[in-house]
């Protein structure tokens, strides 16, 4: 069932899960969240980066749409990080139920404008928004991007923020980067300042770049309210490391429904315990479908 991710997450943000947003650059990837989503009866956010838009193409979003609407599971098509008005538009042109308006890095006053603007344009055809305040860091081996220096979301310029821009998610800076996190770092989610956030506003949190982060931080975040989680590279390293096992031990390999096999199998196991860390398994109970 599609939907758009205000009416999906205002469910999560009642019972306290997370919904996961598994970035769908290839069709094998959706395939595999589709069927992880269905036998563990999770809502999902079937998220795409302008990046995999572009190379995929408009015609695979029709895809997604098709298979959201044949499936008994609630299911959101997502914008990951539009930065431009023009992505925004293709977006909605396209059939996305929810856009990303990404402008962290500009000036407070600047994200607001280009926020509300998205906001004007999306609402009045029901597709929900989700906005950033503060910045995720980088690693520098993904596709999101991000900054060299976190800027932690400031409360109280998050409950301006909304007020003024009526955007439906918030993204929030509390130490998260995007990509997969170099060998001996050890990152550090501020989960006061998290409660201080949700105590204050009361609109659906997102955390970005959370791939590599301690379980038991995500599990903790999830209890406090962040209700939406980007998973990007987790999954697709479990992908494409197997893949590259699956080429050394067989050059003769060529058929797709051979070659991608095992990795289609070795990404499920990564997405079915995402889905069980944000608590999102057996929620659909929830929603009426």
């Amino acid at each position: 069932m599609l939907m758009n991710m205000k009416d999906l997450l205002k469910v999560a943000n009642e019972k306290y899960f997370a919904v996961p947003a598994f970035n769908i650059g290839t069709g094998q990837i959706l395939k595999a969240v589709i069927e992880c989503c269905e036998e563990k009866q999770a809502p999902v956010i079937l998220a795409i980066h302008p990046s995999e838009l572009e190379f995929q193409g408009d015609n695979f979003i029709a895809s997604c749409i098709s298979a959201a609407n044949a499936s008994r599971v609630p299911i959101t098509i997502h914008l990951d990080h539009g930065s431009e008005i023009g992505q925004i538009m293709r977006a909605i042109r396209t059939g996305f139920t929810s856009v990303m308006i990404d402008a962290s890095r500009a000036p407070f006053e600047e994200n607001i404008a280009v926020t509300k603007k998205v906001v004007e344009m999306a609402h009045p055809l029901g597709i929900s928004v989700e906005a950033e305040l503060g910045t995720i860091g980088t690693t520098g081996n993904d596709a999101e991007g991000g900054s060299d220096e976190i800027i932690y979301t400031n409360p109280d310029d998050a409950e301006e923020f909304i007020s003024r821009t009526g955007a439906d998610t918030l993204a929030i800076a509390i130490g998260t980067a995007h990509g997969i996190y170099p060998k001996g770092f050890k990152p550090e989610l501020k989960l006061d300042l998290l409660s201080k956030i949700k105590s204050i506003v009361n609109i659906p949190l997102v955390l970005h770049g959370g791939s590599a982060n301690p379980d038991e931080e995500i599990a903790e975040s999830v209890k406090r309210g962040i209700n939406k989680i980007n998973i990007s590279s987790d999954i697709k390293d479990a992908f494409y490391q197997q893949l590259r096992i699956t080429l050394g031990n067989d050059k003769k390999v060529r058929e797709p429904f051979e070659l991608y096999l095992e990795s289609i199998a070795a990404m499920k196991k990564v997405i079915c315990q995402k889905i069980d860390l944000f608590n999102d398994a057996d929620k659909v109970k929830y929603y009426r479908l």
